[in-house]
């Protein structure tokens, strides 16, 4: 009987942590939150706690300026960690630039550091796992740069968004009451789509001629890579000779200077076209201000469609877009 109590004793303090075990719930306060943006083909994510002001002093209180002595035993001067909670991390997808500094793709601790005069740093550091400044070590900083920080709108708790996007860059901004931390991250976008539509080639993309024209039609509008553009083109069009496939080719020639091949290089894409992208193509000319040439490629839609009403209403509308009032009537009374 006493080895059976004994066991059974046994088996009881092996379940303890199991039975006292915490089920999951909300965290408060501070309850974590995450943002995301999409700059090209990259993403940036931005992992986070969010304390609220509570009618609390803040900057050089609460959160003190400057570099300031840990907590615990620790006693290591650290940055503040940009929310509450665990370190707030900051990831990028690709290669990036942080206030014009080179950062590898990856996670990384995110930190700031305020000073009186509102001047600043942001710091990303290889140790993003860590709780808050308590476990910060500088000799693990990926990079440091100095930021200016500036007053904003009343903000009770704290949040991160994204402002100001372009074709490669936009801004990430810390608000909370009244100060916002702002930090450029830009993408070398051009380049790493370049290269990523050279990997996906090699998949299946590359098996059909869409996945080598978009790739060379990236090229054309972005005025890029015009030799790799080539390339690309003239793959698809081994695969499928059409009205899309040589007029980017048209347009790369163009690019490189050739003007006569590239128009001849377009009479043959026109030859091929069918209403709509005859259509598409005039509408394209006339924002490229070649009205003249445009009004010849409607003139041209109606010849092969005379029974389109949608034909003869482009051709007007070129008319009218050139100042030709009196062609532009003619022209819509008597299709």
């Amino acid at each position: 009987m006493k080895k059976k109590l004994l066991l059974n004793a046994v088996m009881f303090t092996f379940l303890l942590p199991t039975v006292w075990a915490q089920v999951t719930t909300p965290r408060t306060p501070s309850p974590g939150a995450s943002v995301s943006q999409a700059i090209g083909i990259s993403k940036v994510t931005v992992i986070y706690s969010r304390p609220s002001v509570k009618g609390r002093e803040i900057w050089g209180a609460l959160v003190p300026f400057g570099w300031n002595k840990q907590g615990f035993g620790f006693n290591n001067d650290a940055p503040w960690r940009a929310g509450a909670n665990e370190n707030t991390t900051i990831e990028f997808s690709h290669d990036a630039k942080v206030e014009g500094k080179p950062v590898p793709a990856g996670k990384y601790g995110l930190f700031f550091v305020i000073n009186k005069d509102n001047t600043g740093e942001v710091i990303l550091s290889k140790d993003y796992r860590s709780w808050g400044s308590f476990f910060y070590v500088a000799e693990n900083d990926l990079m440091r740069a100095p930021i200016a920080v500036v007053d904003h709108a009343m903000t009770e708790t704290l949040s991160y968004e994204f402002n100001s996007s372009d074709k490669n860059s936009a801004e990430l901004a810390l608000n909370w009451e009244k100060k916002k931390f702002p930090v450029r991250i830009e993408f070398a976008v051009d380049n790493l789509v370049i290269a990523n539509a050279t990997e996906e080639l090699k998949g299946p993309i590359g098996f059909n001629w869409q996945g080598y024209s978009s790739a060379a039609n990236y090229a054309l509008q972005n005025k890029i890579n015009v030799d790799q553009g080539m390339k690309w083109i003239d793959q698809a069009i081994q695969q499928n000779k059409s009205f899309t496939t040589l007029r980017i080719k048209s347009g790369l020639l163009a690019l490189k200077g050739s003007k006569p091949e590239s128009d001849k290089i377009m009479t043959e894409a026109t030859a091929l076209a069918n209403e709509n992208e005859l259509n598409a193509y005039g509408y394209q000319l006339i924002n490229q201000e070649q009205k003249d040439k445009a009004i010849e490629i409607f003139s041209l839609t109606t010849q092969r469609y005379p029974d389109s009403a949608n034909a003869w209403d482009s051709l007007g509308e070129g008319y009218a877009l050139k100042g030709d009032s009196k062609m532009r009537s003619k022209v819509l009374k008597n299709p």
